[in-house]
């Protein structure tokens, strides 16, 4: 493990989210979801997460997620993906989301 300094943890902004749409992703590599994250006054940021396994499109949408919004864009098969989706890797390889566990404003900060 890389120790890092609190004002290296400082540059990566994670933020709360609230999925409001998404898709089945059949171009990807691996089974994966593409996601409509409105971030508050952040806007609405794109996502690509290979959730399939444990979530259905039903239980994800209006769910509150965090997601690391400082990354660059990165594209994947015809979609663009702005934001990293967290989550816990299981032994699996499977991932389980982290979300809030209380409503909060989307768009604050995680520290």
């Amino acid at each position: 493990m890389t120790l890092i300094s609190y004002e290296d943890f400082e540059k990566v902004e994670i933020r709360v989210g609230k999925i409001i749409k998404l898709e089945d992703f059949p171009e990807a590599r691996k089974p994966a979801y593409k996601l409509w994250i409105d971030f508050g006054d952040l806007g609405i940021k794109k996502s690509s997460a290979q959730i399939t396994k444990l979530y259905q499109k039903q239980d994800l949408t209006h769910r509150l997620i965090l997601a690391v919004t400082n990354f660059p864009p990165r594209q994947i098969a015809d979609f663009m993906s702005e934001v990293l989706v967290l989550g816990v890797v299981l032994d699996d390889g499977e991932v389980v989301l982290i979300q809030p566990d209380r409503d909060v404003p989307l768009g604050k900060r995680i520290l």
